[in-house]
């Protein structure tokens, strides 16, 4: 039996497990991260984990412009809206709006945000910032130009495991006093696709409802607004199998039962589905990786200058970006998607035509 300190969450899910049975992974990690995110500022050194924004100016700035060209391209529509998902401490949408300024473009600001905690700190970076707790509620009838970094790997993630008795569901049980991974008791061979069906015993496989649902209502917005929605995460682009299912904390992963509530839960976001959803819908929808997306919105040249400017910075600047763009750090796990309004032209920086296919990671 694991030594592991008991959570409020811990107590609550071993009580809901007694009572009611196993519970899906989908909602175990929901509710972990629900709990995790309310009342907690997660990011920077003192923190759990570091996103890109908080690595280097030049990220938001790099996602600023790329907005800001393809508003001037599509004609300067009048009124538009900032939108961003899970704005963090605001890092991204402060460097992203001051290049957006240097364009001209100078949007109202909605953030998608359901932390109190982090909502503070947000309001004193953005003044007249708007608040809302889902999309839902952003206003209509204005172009929409969003920004997700890092929010769709957090939503809760549906697991199957092929048994020996056919496809189920992956539960969250209790064996031996701990927490364990175990198989519903209802067969969901129908749930999954015809050519994964004959996958062998173990093996798991996962999609996100709530990612699908928040891509296909961007979408449609964007599509009845007018707009552009750049995504970027962890994730691949490949139909693959195997739990991605992780933990951090304090910079470390961890078990994924170690501390729910306590901890950051994540998955690998599937980006081949997001990308179909959104052609679906009738949108232009592209991928790339972060590392090829930088590099083609001229990250170097920024850096140059940047450099150049604060001699004293240049070798923080360049550790900066070798850690942004290169295939041994974020540069190839990093995908990034990027979805226009019919009527509006396609992003810079993505591949024309047909989805590319970055490398396997």
């Amino acid at each position: 039996m694991r030594d592991r300190p008991e959570t409020d969450l811990t107590r609550t899910f071993r009580r809901l497990i007694d009572q009611h049975g196993p519970m899906p992974v989908l909602r175990y990690m929901g509710e972990s991260n629900a709990r995790y995110y309310t009342a907690r500022d997660p990011l920077g050194a003192a923190g759990d984990f570091t996103t890109a924004p908080e690595i280097s100016q030049m990220f938001g700035e790099m996602a600023g412009l790329w907005l800001a060209d393809i508003w001037v391209r599509a004609g300067q529509p009048a009124n538009p809206i900032y939108v961003e998902l899970g704005p963090g401490r605001g890092t991204l949408a402060k460097d992203a709006l001051r290049a957006m300024a240097s364009q001209g473009l100078r949007p109202d600001v909605h953030l998608v945000e359901g932390s109190e905690a982090l909502r503070k700190v947000q309001g004193g970076v953005l003044a007249g910032a708007q608040f809302h707790d889902t999309i839902d509620s952003v206003p209509d009838g204005r172009p929409i130009l969003l920004l997700a970094n890092e929010f769709l790997d957090a939503l809760p993630i549906r697991q199957l495991v092929m048994t020996e008795k056919g496809w189920r569901e992956r539960m969250v049980g209790i064996e031996g006093g701990e927490f364990a991974f175990v198989s519903g008791p209802n067969s969901m061979d129908d749930a999954v696709p015809e050519a994964q069906r004959a996958a062998p015993a173990g093996t798991v496989i996962e999609t996100c409802p709530g990612a699908a649902a928040l891509i296909e209502a961007v979408a449609r917005r964007i599509d009845v607004q007018g707009g552009a929605a750049l995504f970027i995460d962890y994730g691949h682009v490949d139909a693959r199998s195997g739990s991605t299912l992780q933990a951090v904390k304090s910079h470390e992963k961890l078990d994924v039962f170690d501390a729910p509530g306590e901890m950051d839960l994540t998955a690998h976001v599937d980006f081949a589905t997001l990308d179909t959803i959104a052609r679906r819908e009738g949108l232009a929808s592209s991928l790339t990786t972060q590392g090829a997306w930088l590099g083609a919105m001229g990250i170097a040249l920024r850096a140059k200058a940047l450099a150049k400017a604060s001699p004293s910075r240049a070798d923080e600047i360049e550790i900066a970006v070798e850690r942004l763009v290169q295939p041994d750090a974020m540069g190839e796990l990093f995908k990034c998607l990027a979805i226009t309004a019919r009527d509006w032209p396609r992003g810079a920086a993505f591949p024309e035509g047909e989805r590319r296919k970055p490398e396997a990671t």
